[in-house]
């Protein structure tokens, strides 16, 4: 509990409504499918941008996504196990490029000192 009052300052705790989000979902689906994302320490948690260039900003100007309350969003993340609620992540990991077999083949003999064609 914090000792000091602050009207802009909520409690991390808190939920306070953050109004209408922009939420990621995944592409390439029929269906729209809630993408779920982890923290830094692993857990799981959904994920909304209060605006829409903040999600692009953070996970590219093409990435699929709606429009829901917060509350709408905690009810679908509630059957996962009441994971946790991220409004407005600033910082995520690059997107993962696949490697051509051929490069990743010579990378592996690389590293294990063996020569390559």
């Amino acid at each position: 509990m914090c000792l000091f009052q602050y009207d802009d300052d909520p409690e991390p705790e808190e939920r306070v409504p953050a109004g209408p989000l922009c939420v990621p979902v995944r592409p390439g689906t029929a269906q729209v499918v809630l993408r779920m994302f982890r923290t830094p320490l692993g857990e799981r948690t959904a994920v909304g941008f209060t605006r829409p260039d903040l999600l692009a900003a953070t996970l590219g100007a093409d990435h699929p996504w709606i429009r829901l309350s917060e509350s709408a969003l905690r009810a679908l993340a509630a059957p996962l196990g009441g994971c946790p609620l991220t409004i407005d992540p600033t910082f995520s990991a690059p997107a993962v490029t696949p490697v051509p077999a051929r490069t990743a083949d010579v990378a592996v003999r690389a590293f294990a000192g063996g020569k390559s064609r």
